[in-house]
C-alpha cells in the first residue's frame, strides 16, 4: 500500500509540473517554462535548429516573440511511467494560435520527455 501511495505523490508531483510548464508556455514566460529543465538538458524541437542543449531562455523568447497573443494547447492520449527518480510522459499535443504575420497555426504533434528527479525534484 505504501508503495502505491508513493507512486500517486510522484505521479501528482510529475503532473503538477508539467502544468505549471505548459501554462509557462501558454503565456510565453520562458523563464517559467524553462524553470524545470537542467543545464544538461537535450531537446529535440521543430524549430530549427531541431537539436537544443540545456537552457535557451533567449531564443524561447525569440520564438515566442513571434506569435501574437497566447499560445493554446491541448494534449491527448497521454502517457505516464514513474519510477523511482526517473519518468517518462507521452502524448498527443495540439499547438493553437496566430503568429504575428497572421498565419493561423492549428498543429498536432508527438511528444515524448524524460524527467529526473534531482535532489527530490522533478
Amino acid at each position: 500500500m505504501k508503495d502505491e501511495e508513493n507512486a500517486r505523490i510522484e505521479e501528482e508531483a510529475i503532473i503538477a509540473m508539467l502544468m505549471m510548464r505548459a501554462k509557462a508556455l501558454g503565456e510565453k514566460n520562458a523563464k517559467d517554462a524553462l524553470s524545470y529543465e537542467t543545464e544538461d538538458s537535450v531537446e529535440f524541437s521543430l524549430a530549427p535548429p531541431l537539436v537544443y542543449y540545456g537552457k535557451d531562455e533567449a531564443g524561447l523568447q525569440a520564438w515566442f516573440d513571434t506569435w501574437e497573443g497566447p499560445i493554446g494547447g491541448d494534449v491527448r492520449d497521454a502517457r505516464l511511467t514513474v519510477g523511482e527518480d526517473v519518468a517518462f510522459w507521452s502524448g498527443l499535443m495540439r499547438m493553437t494560435g496566430t503568429k504575428t504575420d497572421g498565419a493561423a497555426v492549428d498543429l498536432w504533434f508527438r511528444q515524448t520527455l524524460g524527467l529526473v528527479k534531482q535532489d527530490g525534484r522533478w
